[in-house]
């Protein structure tokens, strides 16, 4: 599957909320509070626009006349306002706090879900970095437009349309001077906001790039070290972080070149209209109060005004964030389970059959990793695999596990083509050991009981002593609770191997997959876990994959492989006899052991 392409961009006229309408949708669940600080919101707004009334005829009626009783009542009026203005702001704030940091918590439970069952194919043209941007930097994003951008948008609104009622009540005529700047205000928030909203998504993109280069530096910094090749990473991670602050430069100098623009016009504007009404007071035709009043609402209005056109830029940003992850929310994963999955038998008998199979991995569609391959491994059986890399040993395991699904023939685990089952219960029938082992940022308990999270204490330990782990846990700082470091940095190579092995005993699955799963260990411990692997294999079907020739003479029948295809097979015995690829490997083996 091929990575999510960059959205085009919008129609023109769109407007940014139709961007974020699918993110929108995480608000359903939360009605109650959204209604909450809407009523919140509103009372603040009028509030806010009933300070005018209260100014004018404070002016009007309270300092013209000299009334000390009616600036009394005006002041304890004021108060009660006040109180009421803080009362709905707190509430305003805590509301839409609250419903930004569950929607966007909701959304990334959703986007981490969602990554986590999309098909092998899809990482391998993804980078992780990529990922981690758009759980991280596009939710923060997204989480301050709905956490408080939304929410201010909504109140400048309700104070732009409240503050152009009061305007037109207070004077129609000077309402309709301040309307004549409107289409001069709007023009540039529509022409710049589109080249934002651009920008706010090519600045995204270079922030993941950013994200991508840490992410692989630092997990190849051993590497990097060896090599001696940290001026480099320093070289390559500059350009990316220049190239990222450029991006948003630009997007920075259109947002500001906006704001500038609004703030001059309307606040220009607004001194022309006060200039105007100035000469209205001399001549009698308004009073000093309606003016006052007339001022505050132009202020409030353009006020509102100029928040807005920097909320546009917000909700242009807040756009390319949406539009990121709603791309990978929309991505469908190739695995996926049918309809109508089928069952498999119960108990399993770990019967498998490869029939007729063609598979290329989508990276690579011209050679194919597998050609008509045709293997059948009864219940209980041990085969193993064995020839060149590049042999297609791995894809094997890999289409079993369902990974990926063949391009020709089927793949079947006890009598059931695993493309009409769910995933999970394909999965769940196989144990697996890696040639890479994976190690968590956990203890070592953890680690092991990741094979089955619903075993005990000591069936993890028992799983430990099978696979010769045991003795080098206890040894650790706190024993099984130890914490294992990063990807199992406190432990040995061979260590790690035993770790995953003991997670396949304990998994306890009718098909085991090994994959070269004793490479790394040393002699001594190779023989421990060959024993401990020699009766869990007993009446469970194993797939092995291994160059040691000690690791396959075990098994019940060795199958060679040569260019995704089965060239040879039979005992260990036998296949030296007939000659041919598998000899010749022997021999290569044998060679080097003896230098």
């Amino acid at each position: 599957m091929r990575a999510p392409t960059p959205v085009p961009d919008a129609e023109p006229g769109k407007a940014p909320i139709g961007r974020l309408r699918p993110i929108l949708a995480y608000l359903k669940p939360y009605r109650a509070a959204v209604a909450g600080a809407i009523v919140a919101l509103t009372v603040a707004a009028a509030t806010v626009l009933g300070i005018g009334v209260g100014l004018r005829r404070l002016i009007d009626d309270g300092f013209r006349t000299g009334d000390g009783a009616f600036l009394d009542g005006a002041l304890a009026g004021l108060l009660c306002v006040t109180v009421v203005l803080a009362i709905a702001s707190y509430a305003r704030f805590y509301l839409v706090s609250w419903i930004g940091e569950r929607v966007v918590a909701d959304l990334r439970h959703a986007v981490y879900g969602h990554v986590l069952v999309l098909d092998a194919a899809w990482f391998e043209t993804v980078k992780t970095g990529e990922v981690l941007s758009r759980l991280t930097t596009d939710t923060t994003v997204l989480q301050v437009v709905v956490g408080s951008g939304l929410s201010m948008a909504l109140r400048n609104v309700l104070l732009l349309l409240g503050g152009l009622v009061m305007l037109l009540v207070t004077s129609a005529k000077l309402t309709a001077l301040v309307l004549l700047v409107v289409p001069v205000v709007v023009a540039p928030i529509v022409v710049y906001g589109r080249q934002v909203r651009r920008l706010s998504r090519a600045s995204q993109d270079r922030i993941a790039d950013v994200g991508a280069h840490v992410e692989e530096s630092v997990n190849a910094v051993r590497a990097v070290q060896a090599l001696g090749r940290e001026n480099l990473e320093r070289e390559r991670f500059g350009v990316r972080v220049e190239d990222a602050f450029a991006t948003a430069l630009g997007r920075i100098r259109a947002r500001a070149l906006l704001t500038a623009m609004v703030i001059l016009l309307v606040f220009g504007a607004v001194g022309v209209v006060l200039w105007i009404g100035g000469h209205d007071v001399v001549a009698g035709r308004l009073s000093a109060g309606a003016l006052s009043a007339f001022v505050f609402y132009a202020i409030v209005v353009a006020s509102a005004v100029g928040a807005l056109s920097e909320l546009v830029g917000e909700l242009q940003r807040a756009a390319g964030a949406a539009e990121r992850l709603i791309e990978l929310l929309e991505t469908r994963p190739r695995i996926a389970p049918p309809a109508d999955p089928a069952p498999f038998p119960s108990p399993s008998r770990g019967a498998v059959a490869f029939e007729d199979v063609t598979f290329h991995y989508p990276a690579r569609p011209d050679r194919p990793a597998l050609d008509r391959f045709d293997l059948t491994v009864a219940p209980g059986e041990t085969v193993a695999l064995v020839g060149p890399s590049g042999a297609g040993k791995t894809t094997v395991l890999g289409l079993l596990l369902r990974f990926y699904d063949v391009d020709e023939g089927r793949v079947v685990l006890d009598g059931v083509d695993v493309r009409r089952a769910a995933p999970a219960d394909v999965r769940a029938r196989l144990a697996l050991v890696p040639q890479d082992p994976v190690i968590f940022a956990a203890s070592a308990y953890d680690n092991i009981l990741y094979g089955r999270p619903d075993a005990t204490r000591e069936q993890v330990r028992a799983a430990a002593e099978a696979a010769a782990a045991a003795a080098f846990i206890d040894a650790l700082p706190q024993g099984f609770d130890t914490h294992l470091g990063e990807k199992g940095v406190r432990l040995s190579g061979g260590q790690r191997q035993r770790i995953a092995i003991a997670r396949a005993i304990l998994r306890d699955a009718p098909v085991l997959l090994l994959d070269e799963a004793t490479s790394a260990l040393d002699a001594e411990s190779e023989a421990l876990v060959q024993a401990a692997l020699g009766r869990l294999m007993q009446g469970r079907t194993t797939l092995v994959i291994a160059h040691r020739l000690a690791t396959v003479q075990r098994a019940d029948r060795i199958v060679v492989m040569d260019h995704g295809r089965i060239v040879a097979e039979g005992t260990h015995g036998a296949l030296l006899a007939q000659g041919g690829l598998y000899a010749r490997l022997a021999e290569l083996q044998f060679d080097l052991n003896q230098r």
